[in-house]
């Protein structure tokens, strides 16, 4: 969506997967703008809002994930705005085109939040990122971070690091203004991209059991903690190959699996979700951003006793050029297993964490991570690939 609003995409049927008509089609009713009460379990019926009662012998609750909205003044004001589902992407694009945007103030410096730069300033916009935190996607290590920082400022993005949003005004120069404990910023738009949070509010009146992470707890089916209801999505939970807990990782790739798993089981042909090791990825101007497994943090909570380093390199042979990226690893120390990986690159950075992330699912070490049989082509990487580097080096700190 973000690359829909900076022109990227300029169709926005190209972003629906399939239309009410083509569900219609192939006999399956779909009914928009309808908004569901409450559920009976016990009776078997959906009740919606104006009083009609659709019967169902298996429901999926597939609600999906709500923005996460502060609690600040001005949030009412026209143009401030979420970004969620493909309405609020037309909605943004809409207002923007509206007003001859030339300004937008950005508050949460995640994955959206960067998303999104890279699309205003495709469409001539400029940016301003307030984030809470010193430094952008608060997941990735702080030297993999800065890296990210300086590719924002390269790009003419003014991200104000360690700000506390106050307060939305109506601007003097601007329409919109953001008071910050570092200053007040003005915009044409303020958008909110603090984060998303499972929407299971449908779930909890049903009185479906809600996991640890504040998302409706499933088995490896998808099957609900009641008889005939399943959930799918990032309303639901999935299970962590590498910690072992169930978590919510609202993604559209896991959605997507976990529907079809729903789909096979209601369909009567038996079929497990395996569970994720929490792969992601985004793209930030020139730089590859990608993320697998547990950070330090996470590992350590599972009760792990992680050990990590950073390796630098080139994502092809130096005597090709220097196309510079940065790999964290982290292992247990106890047993040299690999826990996570997070890269920052101007290429090659996801590659290497995808193939991380089959070695997270297979339980590999880093003895093993070490030797990995790797496509080699001096394009690419050099004969030892910084995978091969970063996982000798790490091992040599057990």
């Amino acid at each position: 969506m973000p690359y829909y609003i900076g022109d990227v995409i300029q169709d926005e049927k190209k972003l629906i997967a399939r239309t009410p008509e083509k569900f219609r089609a192939g006999g399956i009713d779909v009914r928009i703008q309808e908004r569901v009460a409450g559920v009976d379990p016990a009776g078997g019926a959906v009740e919606l809002a104006d009083g009609r009662k659709l019967p169902y012998d298996i429901l999926v609750m597939a609600t999906g994930t709500s923005a996460f909205v502060p609690d600040l003044p001005g949030l009412d004001l026209p143009g401030v705005v979420s970004l969620r589902n493909l309405e609020d992407a037309i909605a943004i694009k809409a207002r923007l085109r509206e007003k001859q945007a030339r300004r937008v103030v950005i508050v949460g410096g995640g994955f959206i939040g960067l998303e999104m730069c890279e699309s205003l300033a495709a469409a001539n916009i400029a940016t301003t990122i307030i984030h809470k935190d010193p430094l952008p996607a608060n997941r990735w290590d702080a030297a993999l971070a800065q890296e990210m920082a300086g590719e924002l400022r390269t790009h003419g993005v003014e991200f104000i690091g360690g700000a506390s949003a106050r307060a939305v005004e109506e601007g003097k120069s601007a329409p919109l203004c953001v008071v910050t404990d570092q200053g007040n910023f003005e915009g044409d738009l303020v958008l909110l991209a603090i984060g998303v949070r499972p929407d299971s509010t449908l779930a909890r009146a049903t009185g479906l059991k809600i996991g640890a992470s504040g998302a409706i707890a499933v088995d490896f089916s998808q099957r609900t903690s009641i008889e005939n209801i399943f959930a799918a999505g990032d309303c639901c939970e999935s299970f962590h190959r590498v910690s072992r807990r169930w978590v919510n990782v609202p993604l559209g790739d896991i959605a997507n699996k976990q529907g079809r798993v729903a789909g096979r089981n209601i369909g009567g042909k038996p079929m497990l979700f395996e569970g994720i090791v929490g792969a992601q990825s985004f793209r930030l101007f020139g730089l590859e951003c990608a993320a697998t497994g547990l950070s330090e943090r996470e590992a350590a909570a599972a009760g792990f006793s992680p050990v990590s380093n950073i390796t630098w390199g080139s994502a092809m042979a130096p005597a090709l050029g220097m196309r510079k990226i940065g790999l964290k690893l982290t292992a247990d120390r106890a047993t040299g297993r690999l826990l996570g990986a997070q890269a920052v690159g101007a290429a090659g950075a996801v590659g290497r964490i995808n193939a991380l992330s089959v070695a997270l699912w297979s339980e590999l070490d880093l003895a093993a991570v070490g030797w990995l049989d790797l496509a080699y082509s001096p394009p690419f990487s050099p004969s030892w690939d910084i995978i091969h580097n970063a996982a000798q080096a790490l091992g040599r700190m057990l």
